[in-house]
């Protein structure tokens, strides 16, 4: 059976649960993830070897871990022309959106008479990018992570992407890789790969910042990690609400709600309405929906509306007011909107990683080629973190210039401000300053 929640008679304990989604198992992996971050500290690519092969069994030799440029070249002769055009028009639409957003290099203001103050923009020099592998292959992930990075002038991008059946990387990422300039890719995925980024090991240099989605080990191992490199904006397991009123096309909405819980088990995926009449004709719709996929997807999308530990479902609210307020509280990572006036509803809308407007926006769009970028915080972060974009790869440092006049303008201000605070240094070095 559907879960199925009437938000006004929800118990404190059922709401703060599916408000938590996804995070209760993340904390519980944690203790597992410690050993494996140590074991590559300490021990270097012979852990990651070991990890690879009891994670992902698969058997890799240290000279197998970089991929190499003969591989890059087997995956576009591999690749079906017509995957490679959809990934090509994809990744147009994604630079042409995260191009408008790089700021000028630098700037400075007049604050006041002979008082300059500005930034200079700089990229980040390393930043490693993980790719997920595991319930399928993400070239999408990729180029989402790998556009912003190339068009901030990353000097060095490296990419971590977990090994398939046979040691290999997906021909698919490895091509999105390469049409986005990116060529530093190893093939070794899950917790260990994110402790080589943050530490380094004999194959990989360690990098400045990691980002990218992953399983709850990735995600636990970057919460691990979190004062020892910088581990970017936290993007673990799918989740999405799709926000309707009676407006709403119970057709539509049924599909939707299954683009995301198709991603696994761990995923969350609510309607969220204040119409009786959309929930009743969802709830019988989304079983048959269910039915159509492919086995696995299908056990997948069951785990997440049906299984005891999943956090799917319908929830109804009293009013459109109430509704909002929730998904405010849950802060999606993904937010799709099918009421009858989506723009006037658009500035109560406070908290998400994306929001999609419209019957003509599902999901998929925005996870693929719309432009915008489908890398986005999970489990509440959507409070303080925003999407992805050429921002986590730029950095801003604060530049100063006083003029004479701004200097004598400004001196006694600093004296009196430093004595106050008890800085005798600071005032002495304007004490009798030449000007």
């Amino acid at each position: 059976m559907i879960h199925f929640y009437e938000l006004s008679s929800m118990s404190g304990a059922e709401r703060t649960r599916l408000l938590r989604r996804a995070e209760i198992q993340i904390e519980e992996l944690t203790e597992r993830v410690r050993p494996i971050l140590q074991g590559v500290r300490q021990r270097g690519d012979e852990a990651l070897l070991e990890y690879t092969e009891r994670f992902d069994r698969v058997q890799l030799t240290p000279d197998r871990l970089r991929v190499s440029r003969a591989e890059i070249e087997h995956a576009h002769q591999a690749l079906d022309a017509a995957v490679r055009e959809a990934i090509e028009q994809a990744i147009a639409n994604v630079r042409t959106f995260h191009m408008k957003q790089m700021p000028h290099e630098e700037w400075f203001t007049e604050v006041a008479p002979g008082v300059m103050a500005g930034e200079k923009i700089t990229p980040i020099s390393s930043v490693g990018l993980y790719v997920p592998r595991g319930k399928g292959a993400f070239p999408s992930v990729m180029y989402m992570l790998a556009t912003p990075a190339t068009i901030a002038g990353v000097p060095r991008i490296v990419v971590c992407t977990p090994p398939g059946p046979g040691g290999e990387v997906d021909p698919a990422t490895l091509v999105a890789a390469d049409l986005c300039g990116v060529h530093e890719i190893y093939c070794v995925g899950g917790a260990q790969a994110i402790a080589a980024l943050a530490y380094g090991t004999a194959s990989i240099r360690r990098v400045h910042k990691i980002t990218g989605p992953g399983s709850g080990f990735v995600t636990a191992a970057k919460r691990l990690l979190y004062g020892t490199v910088d581990v970017g904006l936290p993007a673990g397991p799918s989740e999405s609400i799709t926000l309707a009123d009676e407006a709403a096309d119970p057709e539509l909405i049924a599909r939707d709600l299954l683009i995301e819980a198709e991603h696994g088990p761990d995923s969350s995926s609510l309607l969220v309405t204040d119409s009786r009449a959309l929930t009743e004709a969802v709830l019988a719709l989304l079983p048959g929906k269910m039915a159509a996929l492919p086995e696995w997807r299908q056990n997948f999308c069951r785990t997440v509306f049906e299984g005891p530990e999943g956090t799917g479902g319908i929830v109804l609210t009293a009013d459109m007011r109430e509704a909002v307020t929730f998904v405010n509280e849950y802060a999606p990572e993904h937010l799709e909107v099918q009421v009858r006036e989506p723009f006037a509803l658009l500035p109560q809308l406070k908290n998400a990683g994306e929001i999609l407007i419209g019957p003509f926006t599902p999901f998929c769009m925005g996870n693929y080629c719309v432009g915008t970028n489908a890398v986005l915080p999970t489990g509440g972060f959507a409070h303080t973190y925003s999407c992805t974009s050429v921002y986590d790869f730029l950095k801003r440092t604060g530049i100063a210039y006083l003029t004479r006049e701004g200097y004598v303008a400004l001196s006694e201000t600093t004296r009196r401000l430093a004595e106050f605070e008890g800085f005798p240094a600071h005032a002495n070095a304007v004490t009798g300053r030449s000007g």
